[in-house]
């Protein structure tokens, strides 16, 4: 995986990159279905594979309405199986921002041997005070957690929610 550091002033944005061990359209499966994304990106979701479709996932099943995770995010683009793309918002702990929406573009690429790169670009962040909170927690996020998670169902089976190991 790699991710890349160097975002022009102009264009603050998050490019990160993993190798997944599948063809590229049972890796459009795992970011298009709700089964799929449950696999790797959240415990629960709700995906309605279309343009302007719903594509929330809940992180945290606990909490309220409006602060379980990605609510309220619609599907912006769909092209099978090569391009999804989708708004997102921060984190509920960032409220000041929560309310605005960035934009994820995920391009699936195929390998040779059967396996897929996934190139992710989540942009629409501006500067300073809860936004550089935003754009770190995602950096992190995207490139530590999400698309590491999304190699590991595919080399191990999907992700246990409960007890699944860090990656």
């Amino acid at each position: 995986m790699t991710r890349d550091e160097a975002a022009s002033p102009a264009e603050r944005a998050i490019r990160a990159q993993i190798d997944v061990p599948g063809s590229a359209e049972d890796v459009w499966a795992a970011w298009t279905t709700e089964e799929g994304a449950r696999s790797f990106f959240a415990p629960a979701c709700r995906i309605e594979a279309r343009p302007d479709g719903a594509y929330e996932l809940y992180f945290d099943l606990e909490a309220p309405p409006g602060e379980r995770g990605a609510e309220g995010m619609r599907i912006l683009a769909l092209d099978s199986p090569r391009l999804l793309s989708f708004t997102w918002n921060a984190p509920p702990h960032l409220s000041t921002v929560r309310g605005q929406r960035t934009f994820v573009q995920v391009v699936l690429e195929p390998l040779a041997y059967d396996a897929t790169r996934v190139h992710l670009l989540h942009t629409g962040f501006s500067r300073g005070g809860e936004w550089d909170e935003v754009y770190a927690y995602f950096e992190r996020a995207w490139a530590d957690i999400v698309l590491p998670r999304l190699a590991y169902a595919f080399e191990h089976g999907p992700y246990d929610w409960e007890s699944g190991p860090e990656v």
